[in-house]
């Protein structure tokens, strides 16, 4: 009897492991229209009026790989804020990662420029969103973080 209860929890122990191991899953593939969620964040933005990047231009502001990069949008301020918005699409998910290294690096640049003359959109720089999913690595830089977060959250990052 003792040798059947035995084998009856062992038995549920593996069931048990299974059914962890189902519930993992794979994550959801991330696919997004760039432009549209670029504009939405945006929309984000109530301190300055942000101006679309013409598309060839993206690459050369942000430094992204030519192999890499597949498309984005931008939005970008004319100095006066240290307001962004970035959406980048690249060809596979580690495109995306050295996207959002240079996305960072670029945070890193823009700080130490508002440092030198105007302190207050230097520290704005600290709250900066910069998150990947799947093939796309994403920079804001607004004034309203949380709308932006959910607005990500949504898109599924």
């Amino acid at each position: 009897m003792k040798r059947k209860m035995n084998v009856v929890f062992a038995v549920l122990g593996l069931l048990g492991l299974l059914m962890l191991t189902g519930c993992g899953g794979k994550k959801k593939e991330v696919s997004v229209d760039a432009g549209a969620l670029a504009g939405e964040l945006n929309a984000c933005v109530s301190s300055d009026t942000l101006t679309q990047a013409e598309a060839g231009m993206i690459q050369k502001i942000y430094y992204i790989d030519e192999a890499s990069f597949a498309g984005g949008a931008a939005w970008l301020s004319d100095g006066t804020t240290a307001c962004e918005v970035a959406v980048i699409e690249c060809k596979d998910a580690s495109g995306a990662s050295g996207a959002s290294d240079k996305l960072k690096a670029r945070v890193s640049s823009q700080k130490d420029l508002y440092a030198s003359y105007n302190a207050e959109e230097a520290g704005r720089l600290d709250k900066a969103i910069i998150k990947t999913a799947g093939k796309y690595a994403v920079l804001a830089v607004v004034d309203d973080t949380a709308k932006a977060e959910e607005i990500l959250k949504k898109a599924g990052f």
